[in-house]
């Protein structure tokens, strides 16, 4: 091959490799121009969340139940570990994180190496200071403020936020949240997330190879976070304390006090209690121990726990008598020597003297068992069964708040199912009378109950929510209309039901005569259920009182406490005495605080009575009390 020869292929051969570098210069510019710039952009660009404000929540009057206040919280770059054997050890050290478990948050940011991962949140100002210096040998650390939950209050109604799981990240990605975000966990902070959580903004960053900000983009590069809304609550600070220290020392139970007026829920109380501030930290061992032991502290008695009512639940078997015309207030029924034999069996009443033969007003006063095992006998079972989901002590009531308990009361189907027949079931209907055996009530729905009767037979729904407060107004009605329906009673068993309440509290041998509120009429009833939780039975008293128009319900429930009277019925009279002697200033209308006023207006008028109350709220003429006979 001659000179030329070669030349001439040297030359092909330049040819086809500038041609090659061409078309590749091409295709990154101009083919994959745009992707490619993408791709440098990302790595210099930067999006921050900026977090928006959860709303907090407040009391009727606009007093704080739960505040946002200053956090320290410490983050990890992971893309910035040089010694992750070094980390573990001082992470395991200053905050009890397992090596393994840092392991695991790297491997889950592989992909966004340089986005900040929450190791620890709400750490002390104190603890801050001192590790400050330390962070110097761990660049991939870094101390940042923000804000967390404080809970001024014990209370199983708030519920608390924590750190989003990744199950939850999962099931609502698509709505914009973030693995360092927080999401209510139970109560209302779950309830209303949708309200007080508001919408994350956005910072758009130029960030140097160490991912500082350069600060090369004008201040408008950014969408505004938009803050939660507040609530505010139908619960009175001051009347939520009270009730909370009436628990008597150790006991477990729950007490709920509700406006008749509207449904709204005035105090709200389980008993044992617990501080939500506990889980705005890392829970140890031992405290997620203390948290579960057996006497649940966690656990919403009120609305979570359903129980046998006992004598509270008669009102709703002699209300289904009357309605179904099986007695009027004055039918006598079998007489009371003690018991009642039904089949084989000898059914007893609470008292072995026995009562003799009382008219439903007289059966509720002295709680006579008998009179109730005769009227169910002549009702149906199914019959009993629609009429107990009509007056609301089965199904949930609806109340603003997650996981609440169903009741039961069974019917013909539910026995089939568990006991293979349907049959004669006349010893078991008996027991249901007197709201025992199968029937399970919570305190919220019997509270719910009891404020209908003081309405004449009008259910409200029993809520929290009054109203938002922030950057608008949105009322609980318009956030989810509250159900209000009437139970179609007639007005003679409606005098006749709050007659034998106002006996029960008023009148000779009442059991609830311990229910004593001067300056008002009281009505109520009490309640000894048997139990399986013991030998002694739960405590219970249902009641309400009335000024010029009904005014509040009480429910007190106490479990394994003993007699609903000597027991359940002191405990409401305290709460309603402390409410009639400042009862001027619950009710006392309360401004709209002035930061609130420059950012929704002037506050509207009260709205009128939503449900029609008989008026005027006669008081029953004196009841003469039947003979008793032993």
């Amino acid at each position: 091959m001659n000179r030329s020869t070669s030349a001439f292929y040297l030359r092909i051969l330049l040819c086809l490799l500038f041609l090659f570098l061409f078309v590749a210069l091409f295709r990154l510019q101009v083919v994959k121009g745009s992707y490619y710039r993408r791709i440098a952009e990302n790595n210099f660009v930067r999006i921050r969340r900026v977090t928006a404000t959860r709303g907090e929540i407040y009391d009727v009057k606009y007093r704080p139940i739960v505040i946002n206040i200053p956090s320290h919280d410490l983050y990890l770059i992971s893309g910035k570990v040089k010694n992750i054997d070094a980390l573990s050890v001082f992470l395991k050290m200053h905050f009890g994180i397992e090596k393994e478990e840092l392991h695991d948050l790297i491997f889950q940011q592989r992909f966004k190496t340089y986005e900040e991962i929450m190791l620890v949140d709400n750490i002390s100002y104190e603890t801050m200071l001192a590790l400050s210096e330390k962070l110097n040998y761990f660049p991939e650390l870094v101390f940042r403020s923000g804000t967390t939950r404080e809970y001024l209050y014990p209370n199983h109604f708030t519920g608390y936020v924590g750190r989003i799981n990744e199950d939850e990240f999962r099931r609502y990605r698509q709505e914009d949240y973030s693995l360092n975000g927080y999401i209510g966990k139970g109560g209302l902070e779950k309830y209303y997330e949708i309200l007080l959580r508001g919408k994350d903004g956005k910072q758009i960053i130029q960030v140097d190879a160490r991912g500082q900000n350069l600060g090369f983009f004008r201040s408008d590069a950014e969408v505004a976070p938009i803050n939660g809304l507040s609530l505010v609550l139908s619960i009175d600070n001051d009347l939520q304390t009270f009730v909370h220290e009436s628990f008597p020392a150790g006991s477990r139970g729950a007490i709920v006090v509700s406006n008749i007026k509207d449904g709204g829920i005035l105090a709200y109380a389980s008993n044992p209690s617990y501080d939500p501030n506990v889980f705005m930290q890392r829970i140890s061992p031992d405290l997620w121990a203390e948290l579960n032991r057996r006497e649940r502290p966690l656990l919403d008695r009120a609305s979570q726990g359903a129980y046998p009512p006992g004598s509270v639940f008669k009102p709703v078997t002699a209300a289904e008598g009357l309605q179904a015309g099986i007695i009027n207030r004055s039918t006598l029924l079998a007489s009371c020597t003690g018991g009642l034999k039904i089949g084989n069996r000898f059914f007893k009443c609470w008292s072995s003297g026995g009562h003799g033969r009382t008219n439903v007003v007289d059966a509720l006063r002295v709680s006579c068992d008998v009179f109730f095992y005769d009227l169910i006998s002549r009702i149906s079972l199914d019959d009993a069964w629609r009429h107990a989901v009509s007056c609301g002590v089965v199904n949930r009531t609806g109340i603003d708040l997650p996981g609440e308990r169903a009741g039961l009361y069974p019917n013909k189907e539910w026995f089939k199912k568990r006991l293979g027949r349907a049959g004669s079931l006349q010893g078991y209907k008996a027991n249901l009378s007197i709201g025992q055996g199968e029937v399970l009530t919570t305190p919220l729905q019997m509270n719910a109950f009891y404020a209908a009767i003081a309405r004449g037979g009008y259910w409200i729904q029993p809520h929290f929510m009054v109203r938002t407060l922030g950057r608008g107004r949105v009322s609980r009605e318009q956030v989810q209309p509250i159900d209000k329906h009437s139970f179609g009673w007639s007005q003679s068993t409606v005098k006749a039901i709050q007659d034998g309440l106002w006996a029960v509290t008023n009148a000779p041998g009442g059991t609830g005569r311990a229910f004593n509120v001067p300056g008002v009429t009281t009505y109520g009833k009490t309640g000894s259920a048997e139990n399986s939780m013991g030998k002694t039975t739960h405590a219970w008293f249902c009641g309400y009182i009335v000024t010029d128009k009904p005014e509040i319900v009480i429910t007190v429930f106490l479990e394994n406490a003993g007699g609903g009277g000597a027991v359940a019925a002191p405990i409401a009279s305290r709460i309603a005495n402390y409410y009639v002697g400042n009862i001027e200033r619950f009710k006392a209308p309360a401004p709209i605080p002035e930061q609130f006023r420059e950012l929704e207006g002037q506050e509207t008028d009260e709205p009128e009575d939503v449900f029609p109350i008989p008026s005027p709220h006669e008081e029953p003429a004196a009841v003469v009390p039947t003979e008793e006979t032993g």
